[in-house]
């Protein structure tokens, strides 16, 4: 039912020119009840939970909903505007899972491909076993190598199933450092010294940085660029994306909403105000800054089957292939998410059952989220891309802007 849910939408007339701005009485949605989407927002901003957001709705490819809400700062109490430029964090994997399926589609990537075809230093890898099975956060503790069953493939770091430094595990303390001079070139190469956390394909766990950045690695040994520039010419070009960036310019600077973190008396400025944006290291994982409207272009494009402003990225089987759940169950349960009703695509998060994951979004819808609060759902049932950007993380706003949206569908 989800693929001929996915086929059908992808088969609906495509969109000639970006995004245009529609009312929502012609895309079936009520005007009255999406006011509900500020009163959401605003209950998170009274109760001191988030500073602002931006959130925006489109529907059969027209903006029906783009509201900012809330301060870009709370010392200065500067409103929030709606072309503020948030720091995506894990909202730039999709990015990255497009770029990496560009190059499949070329023939120049086999989804099956061992890492070591194009990074030599993975070629032999050993699995980490814990002795006694200690608590990962209780120091280093004792372990002992195997060998991997197998190597692991361009597909197991697609979809968080490849051992490679995952969240809370061992993987992680046995990382190596990064300093302010690295480049993908000159880190990823050093990740294959770490021992896998477990035997590829086996498991389900969260490789946040270095699964992703390895793929973009290969990406510009692939491609002969380096990972900003492929993306800027291969997919933030053709979709109109102009604020789109790992480091933002010196003249955007002042579109940057302020970071902020729970503290003991509500919301403390972040000591880290860059996020993982750098001028030199491009992290496929999390590096990326964009707005709202920018990034609405891309899940249009990925909402319409690979294609916006007459400019085709992918075909429309490999954003179903991007979208379909490739790892059973195992994805059930974790990272925060719902025990029952997930799985997982292609760097993005699949809904296979709405009511029992206890979601608002329909059956089919694929997204990601960040860090510090963005999120991005993309439901080819209802036709719709819904995007909210924050600056904290507050998964309960998240919830409440789901719910938001979808009580204003009036067909």
């Amino acid at each position: 039912m989800q693929r001929i849910l996915l086929l059908a939408a992808l088969a609906a007339p495509l969109i000639a020119a970006g995004l245009p701005v529609g009312k929502p009485e012609e895309v079936g949605l009520s005007s009255e009840r999406l006011r509900r989407i500020h009163e959401s927002v605003q209950r998170h901003i009274d109760a001191g939970e988030i500073s602002g957001a931006v959130t925006l709705v489109a529907r059969r490819g027209r903006i029906v909903h783009f509201e900012a809400h809330g301060l870009m700062d709370l010392e200065s109490q500067l409103p929030l505007a709606k072309d503020a430029i948030f720091r995506l964090a894990s909202m730039t994997k999709p990015i990255t899972s497009v770029a990496v399926l560009m190059l499949v589609e070329e023939g120049k990537i086999r989804l099956s491909d061992p890492v070591s075809r194009f990074l030599p230093e993975f070629k032999g890898s050993k699995v980490s076993v814990l002795k006694g099975n200690p608590e990962a956060g209780a120091g280093l503790p004792d372990y002992y190598l195997i060998p991997a069953d197998r190597e692991i493939t361009i597909q197991d770091l697609l979809t968080h199933t490849s051992g490679l430094v995952s969240w809370r595990m061992l993987g992680t303390k046995l990382a190596p450092a990064r300093t302010p001079q690295d480049t993908l070139a000159t880190y990823v190469p050093r990740l294959a010294a770490v021992p896998l956390d477990f035997q590829p394909g086996t498991r389900w766990e969260y490789s946040g940085g270095a699964g992703p950045d390895v793929l973009g690695r290969i990406v510009e040994i692939v491609s002969g660029l380096p990972y900003d520039r492929f993306l800027r010419t291969r997919i933030f070009e053709p979709l109109g994306m102009n604020d789109t960036f790992f480091y933002p310019p010196d003249d955007r600077r002042g579109r940057l909403p302020t970071l902020y973190q729970k503290g003991a008396k509500g919301l403390e400025k972040s000591p880290n105000q860059d996020g993982f944006s750098s001028p030199t290291y491009f992290s496929a994982g999390g590096g990326l800054l964009s707005t709202a409207e920018d990034y609405a272009q891309f899940a249009q494009m990925l909402l319409n089957g690979g294609i916006l402003n007459g400019k085709r990225l992918l075909g429309l089987r490999t954003i179903e292939l991007m979208a379909s759940n490739h790892v059973g169950d195992l994805f059930n349960g974790k990272l925060g998410r719902p025990a029952h009703g997930m799985g997982f695509g292609f760097l993005v998060g699949v809904v296979r059952d709405h009511v029992a994951a206890g979601l608002a979004v329909s059956d089919g819808s694929f997204g990601w989220d960040g860090a510090f609060g963005t999120q991005t759902w993309i439901d080819p049932k209802e036709q719709m891309v819904e995007i909210i950007m924050l600056q904290e993380q507050v998964v309960q706003a998240q919830r409440d802007f789901e719910g938001a949206v979808r009580q204003a569908l009036v067909e």
